[in-house]
């Protein structure tokens, strides 16, 4: 593998079409204000580098990337690109992920808005997120112990798990299908409005109107906190252990919950059976 040490690089596609090469302590950045460095490059791996400018890693196959730093200029860093692996390192360039498949992220810091649409095959693991319409039309997701906050998350994505995460974003999970989210707390405005095959074990959900014209809902054995008008046309089987605030005309299925405070049940359609345990 050929070796690139501590060196700077500000020029028009600096290393363009690299293919097999370890770039270390390199800094790419300066008045020339370049753009695409490792454009259409395989086999390349990136060291404690500082990235300062934009569409560094666009067409890429095959990139393994640790301890680096990604500023806010480092717009789009990584487009059309397979087989990611990245550890240790600062992401914080606005999208920094688009229509990439198979990308392994642990030990991150991703600041970075409209990060993550239309990916495939992502595992996130011990980082942190704040994006607006992260991960936005994405499939196959699979995040643990990973905290995510900012607006309009994970909406149109599909074949989905979440473990031990805490996801702070509202309008998370619109139109999502076939997701699983364990052991989590999210916080959320209108939680998973139209989503189709979602169930969550052992979370707690926090916000109003959560769970809303959702098809094969499931909850086991979770908390709800500040949810008022839950449930609105939805089919759901949920066994909920906190009392709720009100719950409005469930489509169908038999929701478990200690308590309401009001049951909305006004819409004739709405079959939906709510068994107050009172424990």
């Amino acid at each position: 593998m050929e070796k690139i040490n501590n060196q700077c690089f500000d020029e028009e596609r600096a290393l363009y079409g690299s293919n097999g090469v370890l770039v270390e302590n390199c800094k790419f950045d300066g008045p020339a204000d370049g753009e695409s460095a490792l454009k259409e490059s395989k086999n390349v791996e990136v060291k404690d580098c500082f990235f300062n400018l934009r569409y560094p890693l666009w067409h890429d196959d095959g990139l393994k990337i640790s301890g680096i730093e990604m500023t806010e200029n480092c717009r789009a860093a990584i487009w059309y690109t397979n087989n990611v692996e990245i550890t240790n390192s600062k992401l914080h360039g606005i999208k920094v992920f688009r229509e990439c498949a198979n990308i392994k992220m642990s030990d991150c810091d991703v600041i970075s808005k409209e990060c993550g649409w239309n990916v495939k095959d992502v595992s996130v693991k011990d980082s942190t997120i704040e994006s607006e319409y992260f991960m936005m039309g994405s499939d196959r997701l699979h995040f643990t112990n990973t905290t995510i906050n900012g607006k309009y998350s994970f909406q149109y994505i599909s074949d989905s798990v979440f473990e031990k995460c805490n996801i702070d974003t509202k309008d998370a999970l619109w139109h999502a299908k076939n997701v699983t989210i364990k052991d989590s707390t999210v916080r959320s405005e209108y939680l998973a409005w139209y989503s189709e095959n979602v169930t969550f074990e052992n979370c707690t959900l926090i916000g109003t109107q959560p769970l809303c014209y959702c098809k094969n809902l499931k909850l086991i054995n979770c908390k709800m906190v500040e949810a008022d008008f839950a449930f609105e046309k939805s089919e759901v089987e949920a066994t909920v252990t906190t009392p709720v605030i009100s719950i409005r005309n469930p489509k169908c299925g038999t929701i478990s919950v200690p308590a309401v405070s009001e049951l909305i049940m006004d819409d004739p359609d709405a079959k939906g059976e709510v068994v107050v345990t009172g424990e």
